[in-house]
């Protein structure tokens, strides 16, 4: 991915892989699911001395999105994302973060929710928004034709698949939506999952027990 870096940050005891996304050029970019740790998350920034533009959420579960009101807010930058669908969960996730033991975990309100079709600028790369439901309401995917690179969130993991069986969760929908907008992207697709290593559309096609 010429001019374009990217590295992870991962976040909490869920291991959640918070991204940084920058151009070398301009060294302007977007932190992607900032879940919580957020001076580690800043400490990143720093190093690598870039301007965050703004947040971009892929759903609303505490993991990905638990520490995005207190990182915008010390960034002064605005939360873009998840789909709409999620809204309940962005507005629980301080009950969420009670749950799990992450105490201090606020509420977010994006300043813009995403929907299939939109197309949003990171790092001066246009990326494609696929609204893919099932792990959660609202998960989107980012996809980046010029990169031939996805942002999966939950929906896609190497050998796995999102879970379904949080609230809001639908197996039959997130496979369905798998098989419909992310198999046909391309086997030559990399991308990167919200936990875990990376993989390509193709390994998963030929691997992956939940899709095969």
């Amino acid at each position: 991915m010429p001019d374009i870096q990217i590295q992870v940050v991962p976040v909490t005891s869920f291991q959640q892989n918070c991204s940084l996304i920058w151009s070398q050029a301009t060294k302007h970019g977007v932190v992607v699911d900032p879940g919580g740790d957020v001076a580690a998350i800043r400490e990143a920034i720093e190093r690598a001395g870039i301007t965050v533009d703004f947040i971009l959420l892929t759903h609303g579960h505490i993991d990905h999105a638990g520490g995005a009101a207190e990182l915008a807010e010390a960034l002064g930058v605005e939360v873009v994302g998840p789909h709409e669908a999620d809204k309940p969960l962005l507005e629980r996730l301080d009950i969420q973060g009670a749950q799990y033991g992450l105490d201090g975990t606020r509420n977010v309100t994006p300043n813009r929710y995403l929907k299939e079709g939109d197309t949003i600028e990171i790092a001066g790369v246009p990326f494609e928004v696929l609204h893919c439901p099932g792990h959660s309401p609202g998960s989107v995917v980012l996809f980046a034709p010029s990169l031939r690179f996805a942002f999966m969130g939950d929906v896609l993991f190497q050998g796995s698949v999102g879970r379904t069986d949080l609230p809001g969760g639908s197996h039959e929908q997130l496979i369905g939506g798998i098989k419909a907008k992310i198999l046909p992207l391309g086997d030559d697709v990399s991308f990167l999952p919200g936990h875990g290593p990376g993989s390509t559309i193709g390994r998963e096609k030929a691997t992956n027990p939940f899709i095969r």
